[in-house]
């Protein structure tokens, strides 16, 4: 989480080789470098990296603007249930009050020039925030599609009765 242009400017340090930054050049035998196979990377990666911040109290609203106007932060992602619970309604993020301050936000991001993101199960909602603008909207989480195909599953087989093999690790 961001909630101030300051950390802001530390996270973009934290992504950028020196001089730029203050990123290990350790990294560049990762997998992005190819594990060192890519001559020019330690030349062109500050310039690939995509740097996304997450706003997700009422401070980081306060301070969007700001936020925004950092160069090398490209985009900002509003997280809506941390920001429901900065706003006092927590496990609530579809408070009229919480989208409100999303929309705001969004159209805050969007005027700056940067990418503007969120999260959200509703389609409609999902639509609704591509429709301010949005470069993207994550619209499930793999952990929740899991569960419900799960339960789906399980409900689908929920009351069916089976008889118990006749003698153990026969049904095997």
């Amino acid at each position: 989480m961001v909630d101030t242009a300051d950390q802001a400017r530390t996270i973009v340090a934290a992504t950028q080789y020196p001089p730029m930054g203050v990123r290990g050049v350790g990294s560049a035998v990762g997998r992005a470098s190819r594990w060192s196979s890519r001559a020019d990377y330690l030349n062109v990666a500050d310039d690939e990296i995509c740097l996304l911040v997450q706003a997700e109290t009422t401070t980081a609203l306060q301070n969007l603007e700001a936020i925004c106007a950092v160069d090398g932060v490209h985009g900002v992602f509003i997280g809506p249930a941390d920001l429901a619970a900065s706003m006092g309604h927590r496990g609530n993020p579809g408070h009229p009050e919480v989208q409100a301050a999303i929309e705001a936000a969004m159209r805050t991001i969007v005027a700056s020039g940067k990418a503007a993101g969120t999260l959200t199960s509703d389609p409609a909602l999902a639509q609704r925030y591509l429709d301010l603008g949005c470069s993207f909207v994550a619209v499930g989480v793999d952990v929740l599609m899991f569960v419900n195909a799960a339960r789906k599953l399980r409900n689908q087989f929920a009351g069916s009765t089976v008889a118990a093999p006749a003698r153990p690790g026969a049904a095997y």
